[in-house]
């Protein structure tokens, strides 16, 4: 059986930031590093939904405005179709037929 080394949330949070950056499926980089991956998957979980709620005022200072009236290029039967990738599979479609 193979022993692990325990690690700090901290250091769990440098790992999945460099898996995320690697381009390897979770269990290779786990094998690769040597990590557990039932462990990683654990820390990997707990941290996301750890992170901090930003404020009000931080979400508005990062928000940018997009005119959608712009798009139909002054053409009134133009159709227009905007797919917003939010993350973790969820989506935001919005169109005009």
């Amino acid at each position: 059986m193979k022993r692990y080394t325990r690690h700090t949330p901290e250091q769990w949070q440098i790992f999945i930031d460099q898996w995320r950056n690697s381009g390897l499926s979770a269990a290779r980089f786990c094998e690769e590093q040597g990590l557990g991956y039932a462990s990683f998957c654990d820390w990997r979980k707990r941290l996301i939904n750890e992170r901090p709620v930003r404020s009000q005022s931080q979400r508005s200072e990062e928000a940018a405005f997009i005119d959608l009236g712009t798009l139909s290029g002054g053409h009134a039967s133009s159709g227009w179709s905007i797919v917003l990738s939010l993350g973790e599979g969820v989506e935001l479609r919005l169109s005009r037929p």
